[in-house]
């Protein structure tokens, strides 16, 4: 997929925006919880329940990170594609939501040790404060709460979909650090790190919310396209936000992926657009990691000169509306599922808003 610079510059240009402006977005996933607020509770309770362990650092460290602040999104998307599929209410999709949240937990504890953040959530992050060790060993121990809440389910298939996405998760990481500080990088290289990294966890809590309620084939196939696209959409506005959001309201600092030389869509938008003295401003601060005071300012002056922000909010846009056809694939007609799948084409524009 070639994502070219746009001149999109207002959220009222944003077509899945337009379809949901009588809403207001940004409550989009408050609303969502509210419709599985009972099936979450369970899902807070089997988390804290299986990540209880006689070493006393294992419940605190992880215990802290899962009490920060976090949205919960990607076990919602699972309780509410399972509601959407057909399934009132099960132990099932309780504990394979619990199981997504430890396997996003995890990645996060690991990723902030990869990358030495130092803030997670507008806190400080576990390995600032526990150490690198401690949160790497930690992470493990999610992991493997993980797959005991997958085998405890005896669903194979969800068992496999969210091995698998495990794996390809994993490989997107190592697969961002060959990209990472090389402006050679062209956007399908970009596009595949961001589907491993983030979109396939995205698409395995949707595909297992389909697969708990025994539903068809086709139907299974939607829920996965939504939360495929859905968290490209999601990532791409992640890697504008570095560049673009207060860090307060960000909850990370800002600024790390330019400090770190990652080559994310705003990026290379920017530096294929640029001059040769702005190309060279671009090698020297992220393929050699040559960064002085003023440099971060320099990079977003250059981004914004060559709406690379636009551009990379106008690809997720794309996403969102691939997400969008997707959930038009389902059609139910029981219960409150009208209500969660709009509640789900929210969640798309809030997603795409947040990076404005």
């Amino acid at each position: 997929m070639a994502v070219q610079a746009s001149r999109v510059q207002d959220i009222d240009d944003l077509d899945v925006t337009k379809s949901v402006r009588s809403r207001d977005v940004t409550q989009a996933v408050n609303r969502l919880t509210a419709l599985v607020a009972d099936d979450m509770e369970r899902v807070n309770a089997t988390i804290i329940e299986n990540m209880q362990s006689d070493v006393a650092l294992i419940p605190q460290l992880a215990g802290y990170l899962i009490a920060s602040g976090g949205k919960r999104l990607r076990p919602l998307l699972t309780l509410a594609c399972a509601r959407l599929c057909g399934l009132t209410v099960g132990d099932e999709a309780v504990r394979l939501a619990a199981s997504v949240e430890f396997i996003h937990t995890a990645t996060l504890l690991h990723d902030d040790v990869v990358d030495d953040s130092s803030l997670r959530r507008g806190s400080a992050s576990a390995n600032a404060v526990w150490g690198n060790k401690a949160s790497v060993l930690v992470g493990d121990f999610l992991y493997s709460g993980a797959f005991q809440l997958m085998v405890s389910t005896q669903n194979l298939a969800t068992l496999k979909t969210l091995a698998d996405a495990s794996a390809v998760i994993a490989s997107g990481e190592v697969a961002q650090l060959a990209t990472a500080n090389d402006l050679n990088t062209n956007h399908q290289d970009y596009l595949d790190v961001i589907e491993a990294k983030t979109a396939a966890l995205f698409a395995a809590a949707c595909q297992v919310g389909g697969e708990a309620a025994r539903t068809s084939a086709s139907q299974v196939e939607a829920v996965r396209d939504y939360g495929h696209n859905l968290g490209m959409a999601f990532q791409l506005i992640d890697d504008a936000l570095d560049y673009s959001a207060d860090q307060e309201k960000l909850g990370k600092t800002v600024g790390d992926d330019f400090a770190e030389g990652k080559v994310t869509l705003p990026v290379l938008l920017a530096f294929e657009a640029g001059d040769a003295d702005e190309q060279a401003f671009w090698r020297r601060t992220i393929e050699d990691l040559d960064q002085t005071s003023g440099d971060l300012d320099h990079a977003k002056t250059l981004i914004a000169k060559h709406h690379a922000l636009a551009g990379t909010v106008e690809a997720a846009e794309q996403y969102g509306r691939r997400a969008s056809d997707a959930l038009a694939r389902l059609a139910p007609s029981y219960g409150d599922a009208q209500d969660i799948r709009e509640a789900l084409q929210d969640v798309i524009a809030f997603c795409i808003v947040r990076g404005h």
